[in-house]
């Protein structure tokens, strides 16, 4: 003889018991891989920010920040992509896939907008930031 189930309550628990790991946190390769080669999707996206940053830091021409700092951006980018387009991203997986594409692809555009427009000589001119002093109030010089 079975037991009839309790009627289910409405109201939230007193203490999370657990959470659920996001859409397509499972590691890209299985287990019979290396970790760094297992989790490749953010071994790539990681490999790729820290030579935009080594690029960044030590470049020593003109110009050279700007270079570094596409490819950091880039690199962001990337695991827009690769989250969007691959099912199983294990870490790169941190919320939902929705939310994860969105965040990585603002933050890397934004960094490789404000690359193109870094000051000085920028590669990329906006007529409104010409004047941006003087829509802030500052005097003109």
């Amino acid at each position: 003889m079975t037991e009839p189930r309790p009627a289910r309550s409405r109201r939230r628990p007193v203490k999370t018991t657990g959470t659920m790991p996001p859409e397509g946190a499972a590691p890209a390769l299985g287990r019979d891989h290396a970790l760094p080669v297992r989790q490749w999707p953010i071994t790539l996206v990681l490999s790729v920010v820290g030579a935009g940053l080594a690029v960044t830091w030590f470049a020593d021409f003109k110009d050279g920040f700007k270079y570094g700092l596409l490819i950091l951006g880039a690199g962001v980018l990337l695991g827009a992509v690769l989250r969007l387009v691959l099912p199983e991203v294990g870490m790169l997986a941190v919320r939902s896939r929705f939310t994860d594409v969105i965040v990585l692809t603002f933050l890397g555009a934004s960094i490789v907008l404000l690359t193109l427009v870094a000051q000085p000589n920028p590669w990329l001119e906006f007529p409104l930031l010409d004047n941006i002093g003087q829509l802030i109030g500052r005097p003109k010089h």
